[in-house]
């Protein structure tokens, strides 16, 4: 089934076959788990409008898309549409082989100012996502954005207890996921885990995540990366309305973005080929509720980048280099270092 056919149909029951997902698609080990990710992989935040409102129609087949062009993961999390993107992964899943797609969720944050990291949470989360979803087992939870609470807690009871749900075959893999690099380094430093994910810190305009790389080689951690378009900053797109970033950094990343539509590109597209092309990070998480969207993600990711332009970019984009914004209780955060 060409891809072309998925975005024709729309009946989302529908089921396809193992042959007919997974185009090639470079894959990547992930740390020690024994799992090879694809290079690119689907995140399902759009899916719960974090950016815009959707078309129902279109999120069911940008999920059947991202299969059929080659991605073997998808990202999800309880907080990403307050449930509504794992309902809706619910609505799909089932028509897909449980084998062409790995698929890991979140748990901890279930709404703007709602934490709850407990023990008695965890399991209570991991059943309620694998009713939504209406899958048996869980190859990835995340600990989402525990830079928000004590990280004692995430190390002695919040990881622990998720321990007990590998041990029962619910969940395969566990690990953390946040903004600052500070909360990465103390779990990684005081606990075990076997997966990690950071977003917004390895993109054109931010490479802090690189400090992560040599620990997690290390300590044989799976090391996965999302958000290459750091939330539309680098893209041609507006802003969401929640995001942080300054009146100068919007400036400079214009500029950017200016730059790449002089020269007949787009930076979203020099942006996707920066983030995937570090084979450090098994794979890149991005995500949209636009089946054609993800289609020429797909696209981008198999045409050479142009080095030229992203000399160019970079260069523009260095008086902004590496900032970043305060996430969460700021004693889990670094103080900023660049004035933007």
């Amino acid at each position: 089934m060409a891809a072309a056919t998925i975005l024709r149909n729309s009946n989302t029951a529908s089921r396809i076959s193992s042959n007919e997902c997974n185009q090639i698609m470079e894959k990547r080990p992930l740390g020690k788990t024994g799992i090879e990710l694809t290079k690119l992989s689907f995140g399902a935040s759009s899916l719960g409008q974090e950016f815009r409102q959707i078309d129902l129609d279109e999120a069911f087949r940008s999920v059947h898309v991202a299969i059929e062009r080659g991605m073997n993961f998808i990202d999800t999390s309880p907080f990403y549409g307050r449930g509504m993107s794992e309902m809706l992964l619910g609505r799909v899943l089932p028509g897909l082989p449980r084998d062409s797609y790995y698929l890991g969720t979140k748990l901890g944050r279930y709404a703007g100012q709602h934490f709850d990291f407990s023990a008695r949470r965890v399991e209570e989360s991991v059943d309620i996502s694998l009713e939504r979803m209406k899958v048996d087992h869980l190859d990835i939870v995340l600990c989402h954005d525990l830079e928000f609470v004590e990280m004692s807690q995430i190390v002695n009871e919040t990881l622990p207890a998720l321990r007990k749900q590998v041990e029962k075959g619910k969940v395969r893999f566990i690990g953390v996921s946040g903004y600052p690099m500070k909360m990465f380094k103390y779990v990684l430093a005081n606990s075990d885990i076997g997966v990690l994910l950071t977003y917004n810190h390895y993109t054109l305009q931010n490479d802090m995540a690189l400090e992560l790389v040599p620990i997690c080689k290390d300590k044989g951690v799976g090391l996965m990366n999302a958000a290459p378009f750091s939330a539309r900053l680098l893209t041609g797109a507006p802003l969401p309305e929640w995001h942080k970033a300054t009146p100068k950094v919007r400036e400079i990343a214009k500029q950017a973005a200016d730059h790449c539509k002089e020269h007949g590109s787009d930076i979203a597209k020099l942006a996707l080929q920066f983030s995937l092309a570090n084979p450090d990070f098994t794979t890149c998480v991005t995500g949209s509720a636009n089946p054609n969207r993800v289609s020429q993600w797909v696209d981008w990711s198999e045409e050479t980048i142009d080095e030229a332009l992203l000399t160019d970019v970079l260069k523009i984009l260095k008086p902004i280099h590496n900032w970043f914004y305060i996430e969460g209780r700021p004693e889990n955060n670094d103080s900023p270092v660049v004035d933007a």
